[in-house]
Formats: structure tokens, C-alpha cells, sequence
């Protein structure tokens, strides 16, 4: 497991931070993330994900120095961490809820776009810088093209411009902006009120949401009735002395 992740089993809550120096996420600590989570629902009901250092991530780092490979499909295998992580959020079927102080970029913004619940201090940041360094930012668009408008992906793609809280709170990267101080507090608290919600209802909720937008309004109608039928006559579901 890569030592840049620190991560810690409190309970049903499983903490992880990106600890690397530099505050950047490499290839293979993006790999091993996605090891982490698909474990996570044997021990744990709920992730937070938090960064050790000032910036929540300051975007991609490769493992290997020097320039990347001339051949196009060797190329494309250097980029299966960062996607397979990508997915591994999403897939995840416990609720990821994501703390971010700093910077988030690139890879950051895509991660706080794409966790379930997003916490972000007031004084964090976040950009998509790919194009600065003549790279196409198809990485991150990826990630955020369901969760913010298409107008909001292409000005923060072609400008690399920095956006602060309460504009990626309206681009739909962030749940919600909290004070700088009480950042940590919030995250915490909202932790604590979903490890008090009944699991099946928790894991309902995000199978919906990831399965049902892909589907025709029938198919949607259709899955929410099974769903709600499953989820509610599940034994976790009945409250003592009813």
C-alpha cells in the first residue's frame, strides 16, 4: 500500500488523507486508493477523505521522471490509476464525503467533484491547470462532465484560471462552504449523522444515484419502486418497538 496514503479505522468511519510531499497524488497512490475503497464496505460505512499537507491536491504526479512514453498505448496504461480511481469513487458503494482546505487541482477538483458529499473551506481554490502545461485536460473532464455544465467545464478548462469556494459551490464541484476554522468540525459532524442512518437506506441512496441517471424515465420509475420496496423491508430499516 503506498505510504503517501495515511489511513486510520475509526470505528465504521475509514479516514484517509493524501499525505504525499508536495501535495500532489501520483499514479500509484491513485491506484492504491482505489485498493483502499474497494475494500472499505467490509469494515467501514462511510469514507472521509482529507489531505495531511496545506493543499487538498495539487494535481497528478507521475512516477517515473523523465517524459512520457512516445507509444500511444503505453501511454494510455500510465493512465489507468487515475481513471480506475475515478471509478472507484464512483462505484464505491458506501458514501465518500471529501474535506478540502488549499488548493485543489486537477486531479483535486475532480475528486471533490466526483466524492458524495464535499466539504470546502471558504479560502480553498480550484482549477483545472492541464492546458497551461500543454496538456489536454480530457483526465479531468472525464470525471466532472455529469456534475457540472458544459459552459463551467470549458472556462475553467481553457482558462486554467483559479475559481474560489462559493463559485465551484455553483459549478456544482462542492456541497457545501464552510469557515476555514470549523472546516474539519463540519465534515466531522455530517460523518457522525450519516453513521447514524440505517445502511441499507445509506447504500439505496447511492446505488440510485449512480445507476438511475443512465436509465429512461420508465426504467427509473421501475428501479426506484424495487429499490424502495428492497430497502425499506430490510431488517435494519425497523425502528426498536414498531
Amino acid at each position: 500500500m503506498s505510504e503517501a496514503l495515511k489511513i486510520v479505522q475509526d470505528g465504521r468511519l475509514l479516514r484517509i488523507a493524501f499525505a504525499r510531499a508536495g501535495c500532489g497524488v501520483s499514479d500509484s497512490m491513485a491506484a492504491a486508493l482505489s485498493a483502499v475503497l474497494a475494500g472499505a464496505p467490509e469494515t467501514s460505512d462511510a469514507v472521509l477523505l482529507t489531505s495531511a499537507g496545506p493543499d487538498f491536491c495539487t494535481g497528478r504526479v507521475r512516477d517515473v521522471a523523465g517524459p512520457p512514453s512516445p507509444e500511444a498505448y503505453t501511454r494510455r496504461d500510465e493512465y489507468s490509476g487515475i481513471f480506475g480511481s475515478y471509478s472507484s469513487i464512483r462505484e464505491c458503494p458506501i458514501p465518500i464525503v471529501v474535506a478540502i482546505e488549499g488548493r485543489a487541482m486537477g486531479y483535486g477538483t475532480a475528486v471533490a467533484a466526483i466524492a458524495d458529499v464535499s466539504f470546502a473551506s471558504e479560502t480553498a481554490t480550484f482549477n483545472m491547470p492541464e492546458i497551461e502545461n500543454n496538456v489536454m485536460p480530457t483526465m479531468v473532464m472525464s470525471a466532472v462532465a455529469d456534475r457540472m455544465s458544459r459552459n463551467a467545464i470549458l472556462w475553467m478548462a481553457y482558462s486554467a484560471a483559479f475559481i474560489d469556494a462559493q463559485r465551484a459551490l455553483s459549478y456544482g464541484i462542492v456541497s457545501q462552504v464552510v469557515p476555514a476554522a470549523s472546516l474539519m468540525e463540519e465534515a466531522e459532524r455530517f460523518c457522525r449523522v450519516l453513521l447514524s442512518r440505517p445502511r441499507p437506506a445509506v447504500l439505496g441512496l447511492k446505488e440510485y444515484l449512480r445507476v438511475a441517471p443512465r436509465m429512461d424515465e420508465r426504467g427509473a420509475t421501475d428501479y426506484a419502486r424495487s429499490l424502495h420496496s428492497m430497502v425499506n423491508t430490510a431488517a435494519a430499516m425497523k425502528r426498536v418497538g414498531h
